[in-house]
């Protein structure tokens, strides 16, 4: 062969090589992609599939290196249809969470020397009271405000630095997710009812500790009497006996004795054989001094059939004996 001939076959290849690498571009592009992701929308599920992106790099692959990653990607393409089309067969493979018992191995050099944080407080040792900051910073910390917030008076200086940084982002996060969820619960149908539910059981795990100032927390109590009110008008079946009872309890806390008992009524309508529906009217009337309403619900409670702990047992018996 001649050398002009050598040069024109090597430029045939390349325009060949570079003719396929813009049909697959544009195919990819504007066909399979598209296709793809339409396919999953309609489905409903989430799958997986090259993106626009995929397709330019694999152009570039193509056109830098010609014959050789085309027929590298065509000869991938025809195993995947020709090897490994079948779906595997999980019919004797049963997923159960139930059947998985995980066994992990305690830690021993931090466990052993755990003490509360209360403790530590008191006892006030700094290196004792730092482990276990750290070690509280590394959980979910959202159940352990309260504790926290006790470290913010510390003699230790990178003690209480520690609190009030970890206190200062969880609060923040907190304010931010109250204000999004309420402004979902704003956007809903007359018929959703998610956000409220959610943003019930959210706030409750943290103003139940009562780490805000006074003003601030009476305000997120209204914002959580105002979701549960939205939810008690779309669907009052909704509300959980627990959600119930963190409503009451938490307006009890801010002195709202009035709309704690409207929603203590709601509850003993929509649960009159529960414990909380009786628990939550004799904190009521305890705080708001109304010996007989008090002493009515108590005789009511002992003669229903609903079944007692030990703590309302107690209670009974020390003002059955005091009522004497």
């Amino acid at each position: 062969m001649t050398p002009a001939r050598d040069e024109r076959i090597f430029l045939l290849i390349l325009l060949g090589n570079f003719i396929v690498s813009v049909i697959y571009l544009l195919v990819g592009v504007l066909v399979l992609v598209p296709a793809q992701a339409a396919a999953s929308k309609e489905d409903g599920t989430e799958a997986l599939y090259d993106n626009r992106r995929t397709y330019v790099i694999r152009f570039v692959e193509m056109v830098l290196c010609p014959v050789i990653v085309p027929l590298f990607f065509l000869m991938g393409h025809l195993c995947y249809l020709f090897i490994f089309w079948k779906e595997p067969n999980l019919e004797d493979v049963i997923f159960s969470k139930d059947r998985v018992k995980t066994n992990l191995k305690a830690d021993e050099e931090v466990e052993r020397d755990i003490i509360p944080l209360e403790e530590a407080i008191l006892v006030n040792e700094k290196k004792d009271l730092r482990m276990v900051m750290m070690n509280v910073m590394r959980k979910d910390i959202s159940n352990s405000l309260a504790s926290i917030t006790l470290a913010l008076d510390s003699e230790d200086s990178e003690t209480s630095h520690y609190a009030a940084a970890v206190l200062s982002d969880e609060l923040n996060r907190f304010r931010i997710r109250v204000q999004k969820l309420w402004r979902r619960i704003g956007e809903e149908g007359p018929d959703e009812t998610e956000c409220e539910e959610l943003l019930l059981d959210y706030m409750d795990n943290i103003l139940k500790q009562r780490i805000f100032s006074s003003h601030e927390q009476r305000k997120f109590v209204g914002t959580m009497r105002e979701a549960a009110q939205s939810l008690f008008e779309k669907d009052r079946t909704r509300i959980t006996l627990k959600q119930y009872e963190m409503v009451c309890l938490r307006l009890l806390e801010m002195k709202e004795y009035e709309a704690s008992g409207v929603w203590c009524k709601r509850m003993a309508e929509q649960y009159p054989d529960e414990l909380a529906s009786y628990t939550c009217r004799l904190k009521l009337y305890f705080a708001c001094q109304d010996r007989e309403a008090f002493f009515d619900a108590l005789e009511t409670l002992k003669r229903s059939d609903v079944v007692i702990d030990t703590e309302t047992l107690e209670l009974i018996r020390v003002f059955s004996v005091r009522r004497q």
